[in-house]
């Protein structure tokens, strides 16, 4: 049984990754409904598809650890912490999707895999501190951000390389915040919450800025179906059992191939390439990410146990 875990651990984590770069695509099809429309719709579809599942968990209460009675989940602490990570959440899949009207949907995958270098950046200020392979991934990914987003003949930045970065700057105050919550209140239920208030966050965005028609809706159903059932529950569903299974440093790795299977399908299903620039950009970028998620404790405790 121990060993079948070991195996399904990074095969879940792989399958939420490879769901997930599928998922830029599907974005990237759909953007024409309108950003907010887009992703209020999928967001709730996401919140219904983990509600059944996150109810029954409420009901049973928090699995206990050894020697301890079950956990209640209190709605009022769900609540709260659904508001907390569903706004990061919600301000950083928005950004996101106004990207893909700009950008190739590889592009949008590697510049948002920036937030990966940033938690431990933005970790500092919660007084974590960050390793020297942290510091370093820190340094390539600028390089790799430059070589994807910087026009050659003149240092500029476009609107959609703008906007991908600072949504990658919300994802990764997305996944602080959860970081916080997770170990309060039910994960599940954690995840169905917060996929709500992104959802009434973008449905505000969509009444303010939009006029979505039901045509246009119907017309992007399957886009909005494959990321609202697949890339919210079932992804999600995929790297909770991942985590749960898998080394941290084994599950952060397969998990951020997604910006190599966004760039994968991107060629495959839309034909759109990078450049050689670019793709040595992303390159660098992924380099960057591996690096980070180095457990380098393991070599300071061999280096330790040297005579």
């Amino acid at each position: 049984m121990i060993k079948k875990q070991k195996l399904l651990g990074p095969l879940y984590c792989l399958l939420a990754a490879v769901i997930w770069g599928l998922s830029f695509v599907a974005q990237s099809v759909g953007k024409d409904v309108g950003t907010f429309t887009f992703n209020a719709l999928r967001m709730l579809l996401g919140f219904a598809v983990l509600l059944p599942y996150a109810a029954l968990r409420l009901r049973r209460g928090k699995a206990p650890a050894a020697g301890e009675k079950t956990q209640k989940t209190s709605l009022r602490a769900l609540a709260f912490a659904g508001l907390c990570c569903g706004i990061p959440l919600g301000v950083g899949v928005n950004l996101q999707q106004q990207a893909f009207h700009y950008l190739e949907v590889g592009k949008v995958g590697f510049i948002t895999a920036l937030y990966m270098l940033l938690v431990p950046v933005f970790g500092l200020f919660l007084h974590q501190r960050a390793r020297l392979n942290v510091w370093l991934g820190v340094g390539l990914g600028v390089v790799g951000l430059y070589f994807i987003s910087i026009r050659p003949g003149g240092f500029s930045v476009g609107t959609g390389e703008l906007i991908s970065v600072i949504g990658a700057f919300a994802f990764a105050a997305h996944i602080l915040v959860v970081d916080h919550f997770c170990s309060k209140v039910d994960t599940v239920a954690l995840s169905c919450a917060q996929f709500l208030v992104a959802a009434l966050l973008s449905a505000a965005g969509m009444a303010l800025a939009e006029s979505p028609t039901l045509p246009a809706i119907l017309a992007a159903k399957w886009p909005l179906l494959y990321t609202g059932i697949m890339s919210c529950g079932v992804a999600f569903t995929a790297q909770v059992f991942g985590q749960k299974y898998a080394p941290p440093a084994v599950a952060s790795l397969l998990l951020c191939t997604e910006s190599v299977f966004s760039v994968l399908f991107g060629w495959a299903l839309l034909h759109q390439t990078l450049t050689a620039r670019e793709l040595f950009g992303c390159g660098v970028m992924f380099a960057a990410v591996v690096l980070t998620q180095i457990p380098t404790e393991k070599f300071h405790r061999a280096k330790d146990a040297r005579p």
